[in-house]
């Protein structure tokens, strides 16, 4: 174990000797290939950058249209909603005047019904009366007597006629 940790100045000197031989050789013959793999692949990352920069543009560019076209579609649909509402609004406006038409035009014709009824129920009733009071003038002239019993025959007459 010893010899592990002694220091051998020969030993050193051929591994600096060596060392530098590599890097002579390394720098002559391998600087340029690693040089050329690592511009190559900067290059490559600065592309990838540039192309992942157009494609996030090309995104951002196509979510804005996309919320144009879809702020357009909604002011559309609420064009077609306004139009619905103003056009079931007018149907609506349209039945109930037409109701009211109808219900005006059934209340004349009841008013016309019930005014027919009672210029009949008048005719009805001065026939009536009518016959009534020639058919009291009829008794009255057959039983003409006196004054008397005329004015007993005609009470007894009103009080028949109060009665029915």
């Amino acid at each position: 174990m010893d010899k592990l940790l002694s220091v051998d100045p020969g030993l050193m000197i051929w591994s600096i000797v060596n060392f530098l031989l590599f890097l002579l050789i390394l720098v002559k013959f391998g600087y340029k290939p690693i040089a050329k793999a690592l511009h190559t692949r900067e290059e490559s990352i600065n592309n990838a950058i540039k192309g992942a920069d157009d494609a996030n543009q090309r995104a951002n560019e196509l979510v804005a249209a996309t919320e144009q076209k879809l702020a357009d579609a909604t002011k559309e649909m609420n064009l077609l909603i306004a139009k619905g509402r103003e056009s079931a609004n007018e149907i609506i406006q349209k039945a109930r005047d037409e109701a009211e038409k109808i219900r005006q035009e059934k209340i004349e014709q009841s008013v016309r019904e019930i005014t027919l009824a009672q210029e009949k129920a008048f005719k009805e009733l001065k026939k009536e009366i009518g016959s009534i009071v020639i058919q009291a003038t009829e008794k009255i002239l057959e039983e003409k007597l006196n004054p008397d019993t005329d004015y007993k025959l005609i009470e007894s007459y009103i009080q028949k006629l109060s009665k029915n």
